[in-house]
């Protein structure tokens, strides 16, 4: 994905935006880009002894940002893990913006991991009586449905694994991938052969990037693409990139363990992600996303 391009970020409609709907003076003394990724421009703000975070991005990204403060605000009502708390959005000038919180995110990092694994496991006990969430949002910047289901293997098909397959026929991946994907949506059931799945709050982009500890040693989440869902997705998508102690893992399996499936299932939760990246990112991603499907489809066959 290209990043971000401004030509001027639009800093007196943020900084009224800021002083109307926090009921504060504020005027806009330092601006320090904080870099970003590959999807938004990132800025630490300070005025009147005040700090935020904010995050740019052209104004038609303006829901993903609406998305992205809802999220937040549902794993903040939980008290389990610490995320930052959204302030405004808006936009204006050709730019859509986010404001948050500014977190001093320079803990100790991995040596308070075990914290981490036991606040997602509470958070994980956030339960739903359905599948999804009250609005779409974004992974990455690809859309997320969210509809309400009852039934997960049917959220899965069609709103996590069909999707995606269906944008990776519309970018030109036909051949293998959409066959093998086709016998593979068909045999969901079979990965599923213990009890219901329970519809927990979850992250749902929660790789390496997306989790930090605060100056006390917190641990905080952040850039989430919520929804209420099996938590195995979660849990599945820190073992993809890597990234995340073993203190960790160790820490959530003794607070909520996992059923023995997940050894399978996280592969056909990962493959999502890889579907996505195949869609955002292009060709390299194919080889890898054929070659899970085959894995996934000696499973069960």
């Amino acid at each position: 994905m290209p990043s971000p391009l401004f030509t001027q970020p639009p800093w007196p409609a943020i900084q009224a935006q800021i002083a109307s709907s926090l009921k504060t003076h504020f005027s806009l003394e330092k601006i320090t880009s904080t870099g970003g990724g590959c999807i938004n421009a990132t800025y630490h703000i300070q005025g009147n002894g005040q700090h935020y975070f904010v995050k740019l991005n052209k104004a038609h990204y303006l829901p993903m940002f609406e998305a992205e403060a809802a999220g937040l605000i549902e794993i903040k009502n939980t008290g389990t893990l610490r995320a930052p708390e959204p302030q405004c959005w808006g936009q204006a000038d050709g730019s859509a913006w986010l404001v948050m919180e500014y977190l001093d995110l320079t803990g100790p990092g991995k040596s308070c991991g075990e914290a981490l694994g036991l606040g997602l496991a509470n958070m994980h006990r956030t339960f739903s009586s359905h599948y999804g969430w009250t609005r779409d949002n974004t992974i990455g910047t690809t859309l997320q449905k969210n509809d309400v289901s009852s039934d997960w293997i049917d959220f899965w098909r069609q709103q996590r694994l069909g999707y995606q397959l269906q944008l990776a026929s519309a970018n030109g991946h036909t051949g293998k991938l959409q066959k093998r994907g086709e016998q593979l949506l068909l045999r969901l059931e079979g990965f599923f052969t213990n009890a219901p799945i329970r519809a927990s709050l979850l992250h749902g982009d929660l790789w390496g990037g997306n989790y930090a500890f605060d100056s006390s040693g917190q641990p905080v989440i952040f850039d989430p693409a919520v929804y209420y869902g099996d938590r195995e997705a979660d849990l599945a998508m820190t073992e993809l990139f890597g990234g995340f102690p073993s203190s960790f893992y160790a820490s959530y399996q003794n607070a909520y363990p996992l059923d023995t499936g997940y050894r399978t299932r996280k592969t056909l939760y990962n493959l999502y992600h890889i579907l996505n990246h195949l869609n955002l990112f292009g060709g390299r991603y194919l080889h890898q996303a054929e070659q899970m499907l085959d894995r996934l489809l000696a499973e069960v066959k």
